[in-house]
C-alpha cells in the first residue's frame, strides 16, 4: 500500500495538523490500495495563508514568465504520464487504455490548450483614452471531482496560473492519488512557493472551509448540483466569485434524417464511456417514434457487446463504478426504471458474468422511456441509457429542454437541420454528429448545471477581474 498522508503547502510536503487516515479503495477489488489523510480547518488556513503570501509577487509576473512555467509543468507532466494513468486505474477503476488515452491525456491537452490561449490572450485593451485591464482575481479555491480527476484539476489549475492567480486545490477524497502525483509534477516544474497548494479532505471539513475563507477570492467547483448549492451559499457570506460546473442529463436527439444505425451505435458507446460517470454523458437518446424499436435493438446489441472486467486488462472496455455508494445508487435507479414500466432491453441489476467482486454493473439500456420517469429525470451517473420516442422535431426539442439541467446536448442529422435544432437547445454546449473533442470552445452549463465557463481562454477570463482606468491618456 502506498501512503500519501502529507499535504503540499508553500512548496513543501507537510504533515496534517490532525492526522486522519482514510483508505483509498480500488473499486475493482473493493480493497484499499492506498491511504491519505483527511485535512481540517487548520490545514486549509495554512494553505490559504501560503497562497495569499505568494499572490503579490506572482500576480506581477509577465505573460512570458507564466508561459514558461506552464511549459515546464507540461514537460514534468509528460514524464509522469504513466504513473498518473496507473493511479487513475487504481482509484477510479478506469480501464488502463482509457486512463492513458482519455483520462491522463485530458490533463495534458488542457495544459497545451491553456499555453496556446495564454500566448494569444489580451490582458490590456485600449478604449479611446481609457485602458481596460484584466488582472488576476487573487487566491482561488479549486474543488474537483473524482470522475475525471486530471481533466478537472488541470482545466482549473492551468488557467488560474495563466491569469496570475495562486491556488489551493482539494481533489476528491475518493480518487486523490492522481492529484497528489500532479502536486509532485508542480513541484518538479519549479512552481514558486505558495502558488500551488493541495489539501485533501471531505466537503464539510475542507471544501466548505475553503469556500467560506475570507482570504479566498474565488471558488471554482465541479461536482453535483446539491454540493454546488452548499458551496455557493457558503461563499456568499464573503461575496466571492463562484464558478461551477454541476450536474447534467444530456439529451441526444437523433433526427429523422440521421443514419440511425450509426447515430444510435455511437451514442450508446458514448453514454457508456467512463462507465457512464460523466456529467455531459448523452444519457437520454431521443429517436423518432416510428423507429424506436429499431433503435432499441441497435443500442441493446452495442450494450451486450461491451467488454466489462478487470480495468488493468488492456482489452477491457468498461470498468467498475467508483464506489459502493455509487454502485448502490445506480442499481437502485435501474430497479426503479423496471418498476416504472420502461422496457429493459439490455443489462439490469445483476452483476456481469464472472464478476462477483468489485462495483461492476452491466451496461443497461431502457426503451419506451416516458418524460417524467425517474430514470429520465435524475442524473444516474452510471452506464444507463434511456431511449425516448418523440413525435416530431418540436416534440424532441421540448423533451430535451424539459430538465433542470443544461450542461450539454447532442444532435445527429444533416448539418442544416442539426444546426437549427442546436440553436433551440438550452445548454452550454451542443455537439453535432459526434465531433472530436474541442478544447478551444467554452464548457459549462445553463440552469442548474452551473455558471462560468472552462477551457482555454474562456477559463482564463473566469480567473480575471476587470479594471477600467479612465483618463489613461494617449
Amino acid at each position: 500500500m502506498i501512503d500519501y498522508h502529507k499535504f503540499y503547502i508553500d512548496g513543501a510536503w507537510i504533515d496534517p495538523e490532525i492526522p486522519s487516515p482514510s483508505d483509498v479503495i480500488n473499486p475493482a477489488t473493493e480493497t484499499a490500495w492506498s491511504q491519505i489523510s483527511l485535512g481540517s480547518k487548520a490545514d486549509v488556513y495554512r494553505a490559504v495563508a501560503a497562497a495569499k503570501a505568494a499572490f503579490p509577487s506572482f500576480s506581477l509576473t509577465t505573460r512570458d514568465d507564466r508561459i514558461d512555467l506552464l511549459k515546464r509543468v507540461l514537460a514534468a507532466y509528460d514524464e509522469r504520464y504513466e504513473d498518473i494513468a496507473q493511479a487513475v486505474t487504481n482509484e477510479l477503476g478506469a480501464p488502463i487504455t482509457w486512463s492513458r488515452s482519455a483520462q491522463t491525456w485530458a490533463g495534458q491537452q488542457h495544459l497545451i490548450a491553456t499555453i496556446k490561449a495564454l500566448e494569444q490572450f489580451h490582458f490590456e485593451e485600449r478604449r479611446g483614452s481609457s485602458m481596460v485591464l484584466r488582472e488576476p482575481i487573487g487566491v482561488c479555491a479549486l474543488i474537483t471531482p473524482w470522475n475525471w480527476p486530471l481533466n478537472q484539476i488541470v482545466c482549473k489549475v492551468a488557467p488560474a496560473l495563466a491569469a496570475g492567480c495562486t491556488v489551493v486545490l482539494k481533489p476528491s477524497e475518493i480518487a486523490p492519488i492522481s492529484g497528489l502525483i500532479f502536486a509532485e509534477v508542480m513541484h518538479a516544474a519549479g512552481v514558486p512557493k505558495g502558488v500551488f497548494n493541495l489539501v485533501n479532505g471531505n466537503g464539510p471539513d475542507v471544501g466548505q472551509v475553503m469556500s467560506g475563507h475570507p482570504d479566498v477570492d474565488m471558488v471554482s467547483f465541479t461536482g453535483s448540483t446539491r454540493a454546488g448549492i452548499i458551496v455557493a451559499k457558503t461563499a456568499a457570506e464573503t461575496v466571492k466569485r463562484v464558478a461551477q460546473e454541476l450536474g447534467g442529463k444530456s439529451a441526444n436527439i437523433v433526427l429523422p434524417d440521421a443514419d440511425l444505425a450509426v447515430a444510435v451505435a455511437e451514442g450508446t458507446r458514448s453514454c457508456f464511456s467512463n462507465t457512464g460517470q460523466s456529467c455531459d454523458a448523452p444519457t437520454r437518446m431521443l429517436v423518432p417514434a416510428d423507429r424506436h424499436d429499431e433503435a432499441l435493438a441497435i443500442a441493446a446489441h452495442i450494450a451486450n457487446s461491451i467488454i466489462v472486467g478487470d480495468p488493468k486488462d488492456p482489452g477491457v472496455e468498461m470498468g467498475p463504478l467508483v464506489s459502493k455508494l455509487q454502485f448502490e445508487k445506480v442499481k437502485g435507479l435501474i430497479r426503479i426504471g423496471i418498476d416504472e414500466g420502461a422496457t429493459l432491453a439490455a443489462g439490469g441489476t445483476e452483476s456481469p458474468k464472472g464478476l462477483s467482486r468489485g462495483y461492476f454493473v452491466k451496461p443497461t439500456v431502457f426503451g419506451n422511456v416516458r418524460p417524467g420517469m425517474a430514470i429520465e429525470r435524475e442524473e444516474i451517473f452510471g452506464p444507463v441509457l434511456c431511449i425516448i420516442p418523440y413525435r416530431d422535431v418540436d416534440d424532441a426539442v421540448r423533451i430535451a429542454n424539459d430538465t433542470v439541467y443544461g450542461l450539454a446536448a447532442y444532435v445527429q442529422g444533416s448539418p442544416g437541420c442539426a444546426r437549427s435544432v442546436a440553436r433551440r437547445l438550452r445548454v452550454g454546449q451542443v455537439q453535432i454528429n459526434y465531433p472530436s473533442w474541442d478544447l478551444q470552445v467554452p464548457f459549462g452549463g445553463y440552469k442548474q448545471s452551473g455558471n462560468g465557463r472552462e477551457y482555454a481562454d474562456w477559463a482564463i477570463h473566469d480567473f480575471c477581474e476587470l479594471k477600467g482606468i479612465v483618463g489613461y491618456g494617449a
